[in-house]
């Protein structure tokens, strides 16, 4: 799954401080090779460098707790 800009999506990369979070999509890069990463934004930073792998779309759920 591909995700655009402005997609809310949770990040699972258990080296990331970020880890289990959701954050919204403010980026995506792609290589020469064709391979995407995006940029992820989330209320204390931002991760770069981002594989799709490492992504899951936000339910609306998650998007209802982050904004309480």
């Amino acid at each position: 799954m591909s995700f655009e800009e402005d997609d809310r999506v949770v990040l699972h990369d258990e080296h990331s401080e970020f880890d289990g979070e959701t954050g919204t999509v403010s980026q995506t890069m792609e290589s020469m090779f064709g391979d995407v990463t995006y940029t992820v934004s989330f209320e204390d930073g931002q991760e770069a460098g981002v594989p799709e792998d490492a992504l899951e779309a936000a339910d609306d759920a998650d998007a209802d707790a982050d904004e309480e």
